[in-house]
């Protein structure tokens, strides 16, 4: 290793970091300045990659977890040849510009997630780093091996932290995810000041406790560095914590000290860095010409180790034909088996959780690639795969279904890694109302516009015994209120498999597919094009005649409530919307909507839940029949007889 080139690279590090977040007036320069060693030798001896090439499918993974120093991201980036030019780097901040506040995902060449929120990175990376090895476990042979790679992050305090990581770290050492090598900028301060004041534990023996490999050693000794991670690649069962100590803000006036974390240095403090470093101090955004040459020198071997992989691909792929068929397939989502659908009947009375297992399995075959689990609650959430290789574990890395533990925070950042790798088409399950145990995690999917799969059943009061702590009412509307998130409650077993279609179709955006806990009376459809309108967020279940004189909005069960209250009131043109997607039916246009509610002067809505999206729809308050307050405990039938939410309540309100 070249040591002096490694050196300049730091330097030219911390010039550029320093400079960008001056300009900007904005940024987290403590980061960039203490930890650029790390970046230096990680990119440029340390990572299989070819930044001329950033989605090559076999190169190693970096996530920089610790979001908020992403000029340490942005200037390794433009150092070792990615598409990210000096001009970027001095519109750091800015709208528009390819250098963004926190790193993002599919904004910036080479950045693997959308990190900032502490924590989900380093859980993604547990991710990325599982869907490595079940896809080597499923497309290795014993003449080639053409998934062989290592998933790598840094962290900071504010990551370990954040109990998301704890959870996923804990999984990662019980799945021996030994390809998972994380580093750890160890210079003990947050925003606040020394983290002894919240952070006083042993991390080395936590980690030990995770399962983990812990080394430790110094962030300014670059060949110690990459002793450190040749060490910790030896290791095959224990994913890998390198612990580096290091100084925030290193070289800075205020260096060491919870000043430098998160503002610019200002000009003085600028010049007396620059000054430290040898830098020129009357000249922003110096390169050090030994960092440019250092890296122009490793473009031919970063080529070449992707020609190879090609070379090795090639060959598989001649010697494997309907394992590369297969490879494809998983790669661009396509079927890998012709299964038929599941059939319902129209009136099958079953709770929605029971025919999404069915879904889920006929889904599961069809596509090779559909891999996922609960936390913890495989069973009430029906989400086992059956005939899918087993329990994906160490002994069984070809297992499709994935024991996530009680770790919804965590659950839902492995899905995100593991699309994140390419691949695998990821779903996970729990009850709805600990998708706000998720939450912050679905909302950075979203962001990163990953077409995640989410299962949540126990959708309402009908969870019954369980009580209030377990009756999600406000949730739907949370869940609503996520740009980009699509919440799909089905009414039945047959809108049920439809949902499971629309979601299966998504490219861009996360999908909630909502089920019920309790058994739902299907019914006949009065629209004979249903299938398709449903698509557009929802159809007319029941028509009431072509002039309705009440119109019934509804989702879920409240469907076939709706529909058994109707059927009450004889002598009423009562009709029965069926709202599979809220979202959708809210955007369309007026004429739109009023084609489906067909003109009714009454607009009553129906939804096991908080009344916040519906206010607008309905024709007055006392046509909200909702739930405003939590539930109670008891067997489901009482509840609602006790909220006074029954087919036979809302026949009184018609």
């Amino acid at each position: 290793m070249n040591e002096k080139a490694i050196t300049a690279v730091a330097t030219s590090i911390r010039s550029l970091s320093m400079d960008a977040i001056q300009k900007a007036n904005s940024g987290h320069p403590g980061t960039p300045l203490g930890a650029a060693e790390v970046a230096a030798v990680l990119y440029g001896e340390i990572l299989k990659h070819n930044p001329a090439d950033s989605k090559w499918a076999d190169r190693d993974r970096f996530v920089l977890s610790a979001g908020h120093g992403s000029m340490l991201l942005y200037s390794i980036l433009h150092l070792s040849g990615y598409k990210v030019t000096l001009d970027d780097i001095k519109s750091f901040r800015q709208v528009g510009s390819n250098c963004p506040g926190h790193p993002e995902y599919g904004m910036t060449d080479g950045v693997e997630c959308t990190a900032g929120p502490l924590g989900q990175g380093v859980s993604m990376a547990v991710g990325m780093a599982l869907a490595e090895s079940m896809l080597a476990a499923r497309f290795n042979t014993a003449n080639h091996k053409i998934v062989n790679h290592y998933t790598y992050s840094l962290v900071g305090e504010g990551c370990l932290e954040e109990g998301v990581s704890s959870e996923a770290c804990s999984l990662a050492g019980t799945l021996k995810l030994g390809k998972l090598i994380v580093f750890y900028d160890e210079n003990r301060i947050s925003i606040d000041g020394s983290t002894d004041i919240t952070f006083s534990e042993d991390i080395a023996k936590r980690y030990e406790a995770y399962g983990w490999q812990v080394l430790k050693g110094s962030m300014y000794k670059p060949s110690e560095i990459l002793k450190l991670t040749e060490k910790a690649k030896k290791c095959t069962d224990k994913p890998t914590l390198i612990m580096l100590k290091s100084v925030i803000g290193y070289s800075a006036p205020k260096a060491g000290t919870a000043d430098v974390h998160g503002a610019a240095l200002g000009a003085d403090g600028v010049k007396a860095a620059k000054k430290f470093l040898g830098l020129p101090e009357d000249k922003d955004f110096t390169v050090l010409p030994e960092a440019y040459e250092y890296f122009n020198s490793k473009k031919a071997s970063f080529a070449a180790a992707e020609d190879a992989w090609n070379e090795e691909f090639d060959a598989w792929s001649k010697e494997n034909p309907k394992l590369r068929a297969e490879w494809d397939a998983y790669f661009s989502d396509s079927e890998t088996a012709e299964v038929p659908d599941v059939e319902f009947g129209a009136t099958d009375k079953m709770a929605t959780r029971a025919a999404g297992g069915k879904v889920l399995n006929m889904m599961a075959q069809r596509y090779g690639n559909l891999t996922g689990g609960s936390a913890d609650l495989a069973g009430p959430n029906k989400t086992e795969l059956k005939d899918c290789g087993g329990i994906y574990s160490p002994a069984n890395r070809t297992g499709r279904t994935i024991e996530f533990g009680i770790r919804e925070f965590a659950m839902s950042a492995v899905c995100s890694g593991m699309r994140l790798h390419g691949g695998l088409r990821p779903f996970c399950a729990t009850f709805l109302v600990f998708a706000d145990y998720l939450r912050p995690q679905l909302r950075v999917a979203s962001l990163m516009k990953l077409p995640l799969i989410y299962i949540f059943t126990h959708d309402s009061i009908y969870v019954g015994e369980d009580g209030p702590t377990h009756q999600p009412v406000e949730t739907l509307a949370s869940l609503r209120a996520i740009p980009g998130v699509q919440v799909l409650r089905p009414a039945d077993a047959q809108e049920t498999l439809e949902a499971w279609k629309i979601a299966m179709e998504s490219k861009d955006h996360p999908v909630c597919i909502v089920l019920t806990r309790q058994d739902i009376q299907g019914f006949e459809k009065e629209d004979a094009d249903w299938k398709k309108n449903i698509r557009n967020g929802a159809y007319i279940a029941k028509k009431g005649g072509d002039t309705p004189d009440i119109t019934i909005l509804a989702t879920g069960s409240e469907v076939s409530m709706a529909v058994q209250a109707a059927e009450m009131k004889a002598g009423k043109n009562i009709r029965v919307v069926s709202i599979l997607d809220y979202n959708k039916f809210d955007e369309m246009d007026k004429a739109e909507q009023d084609k489906l509610t067909g003109g009714a002067k009454r607009i009553v809505c129906a939804e096991a839940g908080i009344s916040a999206n519906w206010k607008q729809f309905a024709t007055s308050k006392n046509d909200l029949f909702c739930i405003d307050r939590f539930g109670e405990s008891g067997p489901a039938a009482k509840v609602a007889e006790h909220l006074h939410f029954t087919a036979k309540d809302l026949a009184e309100i018609l």
